[in-house]
Formats: C-alpha cells, sequence, structure tokens
C-alpha cells in the first residue's frame, strides 16, 4: 500500500499553549490507520524546505502529555523569509515524500504561507490537503473571536501587573510603566485591566496602539493623577505611534515584517523624570508573556488542543484551504464553537481592538472589553488586599 504521511509546520513566535495544538493535531492524526507517517517539519518551513522532519507517530502518549504545559516550541519554529520558488520545491518535497497532509500552526504570517502553499498545490492539481491553525499572543488573526495564545498572555498580563500595583500599592514612591507585546493591536495590553477585578489592584492608565499617542496628554494624565495618589501604574504597548503614525520610539531593528521596538517603557518613564521630576521606571516582561506555564489559561490550553483537533479532522475529511476559527456562542456562560474560515479571508488581514473597546479619553478600555476578555484567561486570579 503506499505511503500516505501527514505533516505538522510551526510558525512565527511561540506561544504559552502552541504545544497544546501539537498534541492535538497528533492525538487525532493516529486515530487514521491510512496515515503511515506523522510528520513534524523541525524548524518550521526552513525543516520543510531541507527534508528535516521529526517522526512524531510513534512518541509516547506520556510524552505527548508533557506538551500540554510545555512552552516554547517542541518542534521548532522560525520566521523564515519565503520566495515564490519556495512554494514550488516545497510541493515537490510533499509530492515526493507522500505528504498528503499539511497543517500550519501559526499566526498572520504563518497563514499566509499556508494560503500560498494551498494556491501552488491547486494551480499544479495536487490532491494535498492544507490547513491553518491559529496561534499568536498578539490576538490579531481576523475572522476568528479570539486566538489560541491570546489567552495565557492575557492571563500572564493581567497578573503581573496586579502584582506590580500591589507592590506600588505599598511603597507609593514612584510612577511604574509596564510595556506590552502588540505592533499594532494592544489585546495583550487591554487585558492588563483585568488586573483590578475584585480588589482594585490595577492600572491606573492604558494606551493602545489603536491610538495615536500623543506625550504631552500622556504627561498631564499623569500629573492629574500625581495630585491624588503618589504611586501609578502605567501600561503602554511597544507599537505606540504618533499622530504621523510615527513609532514614538525608533525601533532598533526593521527586517521584512519583523520590527525589534525601541524601549518604550524607559521612554515614558524618563518623560515623567524629565517633565514632572518624579521617580519613574520601566517594566518590560517580554518573552516571559509568552512563555509562562505557571500562568497558563486552562480555557486557552483546551481551546488550542481543540484547535488542533479540529484542523487535523478537517484535512482528513477532505477539507483545504481553510483555518480553524471560534465563533463565540455566548459570554456567560462561555461558550464557542469552531468553524472552518476560507484562508483568503485570513491571510495578512489584521485584527486590532475596536472602538467600542476602547473608552474616549484613549487611555484606557470599556467594561465591554472586559466581559469579552475575562473568560479567556481562565479561572479568577487570585484575590489580593492592602490595608493602605
Amino acid at each position: 500500500m503506499a505511503e500516505n504521511n501527514l505533516l505538522i509546520v510551526h510558525g512565527g513566535g511561540p506561544t504559552a499553549v502552541i504545544n497544546a495544538s501539537l498534541y492535538g493535531a497528533v492525538t487525532e492524526a493516529k486515530k487514521y490507520p491510512e496515515l503511515t507517517h506523522i510528520y513534524a517539519a523541525k524548524n518550521g518551513t526552513g525543516g520543510l524546505l531541507k527534508e528535516e522532519f521529526i517522526e512524531m507517530g510513534n512518541v509516547p502518549e506520556k510524552d505527548l502529555e508533557l506538551l500540554l504545559h510545555t512552552p516554547g516550541s517542541a518542534i521548532g519554529t522560525s520566521r523564515d523569509a519565503l520566495e515564490p520558488e519556495d512554494y514550488d520545491k516545497m510541493a515537490e518535497i510533499l509530492v515526493r515524500k507522500n505528504i498528503g497532509y499539511v497543517l500550519f500552526n501559526g499566526g498572520n504570517g504563518t497563514m499566509d504561507t499556508c494560503g500560498k502553499l494551498y494556491k501552488t498545490c491547486k494551480e499544479k492539481n495536487l490532491d494535498i490537503k492544507i490547513m491553518g491553525i491559529p496561534k499568536t499572543i498578539d490576538n490579531d488573526i481576523s475572522v476568528t473571536d479570539h486566538s489560541p495564545g491570546y489567552g495565557s498572555a492575557a492571563r500572564y498580563i493581567a497578573q503581573s501587573v496586579k502584582e506590580i500595583c500591589a507592590d506600588v500599592k505599598g511603597l507609593p514612591i514612584h510612577v511604574v510603566v509596564v510595556e506590552t507585546s502588540g505592533r499594532n493591536a494592544g489585546w495583550i495590553t487591554a487585558a492588563s485591566s483585568l488586573a483590578e477585578d475584585g480588589d482594585g489592584l490595577g492600572p491606573d492608565l492604558i494606551y493602545l496602539p489603536e491610538r495615536p499617542f500623543d506625550e504631552d496628554k500622556f504627561i498631564e494624565d499623569v500629573r492629574k493623577l500625581l495630585e491624588k495618589k503618589k504611586g501609578i501604574v502605567v501600561v503602554a504597548s511597544e507599537g505606540l505611534k504618533n499622530a504621523k503614525g510615527e513609532p514614538v520610539v525608533e525601533p532598533v531593528f526593521r527586517s521584512a515584517r519583523a520590527v525589534y521596538f525601541g524601549d518604550v517603557s524607559a521612554h515614558l518613564a524618563n518623560l515623567v523624570i524629565k517633565k514632572l521630576g518624579y521617580k519613574a521606571r520601566g517594566e518590560k516582561p517580554g518573552l516571559l508573556g509568552r512563555a509562562s506555564v505557571a500562568l497558563q489559561s486552562a480555557v486557552d490550553r483546551e481551546e488550542a488542543v481543540l484547535a488542533g483537533r479540529t484542523a487535523c479532522r478537517a484535512a482528513m475529511e477532505g477539507e483545504s484551504g481553510k483555518m480553524v476559527a471560534f465563533e463565540r456562542i455566548s459570554t456567560t456562560p462561555y461558550e464557542i464553537k469552531p468553524f472552518l474560515a476560507d484562508i483568503d479571508k485570513v491571510m495578512l488581514y489584521e485584527r486590532t481592538m475596536p472602538d467600542d473597546f476602547i473608552n474616549e479619553e484613549g487611555n484606557g478600555v470599556t467594561e465591554k472589553f472586559k466581559e469579552w476578555c475575562r473568560p479567556l484567561i481562565g479561572e479568577k486570579l487570585q484575590k489580593m488586599i492592602s490595608f493602605n
């Protein structure tokens, strides 16, 4: 009997639950006896092009279960820049390796790759089923209500900001600026608002990349707060831009879609020091925001598994050129259902925060956002207390 194989490819920055989607895809694939091999590309599309495959079909269940609580990418991921000829080469490799099913797990860039390979295979009349599994901490993939990876990143920032707020409340002597991930979309930044649920230990100001950042308005916002309290917590996105659309801090490096932003938290803290003569400091969680398993959202983990299973099952049933997406059925009680979105409707369309999730002042979020976000972070954050 001729071989019929499946390949899983990771792309872009990892999350706290990308391996949970891998678990879902692999365990689902193992249900199909017609599959000879369940492969994973080692280090993303580069591994595919080099024909470096990891055999996942023989991995013991006890080892696969470790994927559920392992951050990063257990098979390796990449941000490889691909040329048109690379898609032709991929298609040739898939045919030669008898790979009839490909699952791409990643964000906007990876879904673009998924769509382009699907079109290449279709143009060559190749019967290869290609499906996308969403993954991003930034929550900026279009069509879907939210993406696996976001809930855990949101939980991390909410809990971390809550802890910083407790520290500042106990020693109220400075302005602390927490910088969050998010080039153009403020979903992670906005999630810091959930820190205050229940005990009031939340940020005082939140600045999102969806609104032009005015340094004078920022200083005025801080000055007004300093008239009432001596310790302030500000959360700001790394992607803040001024009215001209320019980053408030010049990026230190640019490469294709990748932008390494300058230190926004330090910049804003220095503004406070220089213009108000008040102590200030910057905090930048960085990679911890996407690599923390200790603050992994159980809801996020379960939905990541669901996305992996659904994509694999859909491909095995003949679907192609689609991405698994989530439709929200209800917020209270929380309920979602997966559906398949055409990859054309997903490819590099960036989803930003809607206007009704941002307050009128542009320095905070609305209750509507909190209601939407709250179920995604899983169980309630630990309650805290202050007598100060």
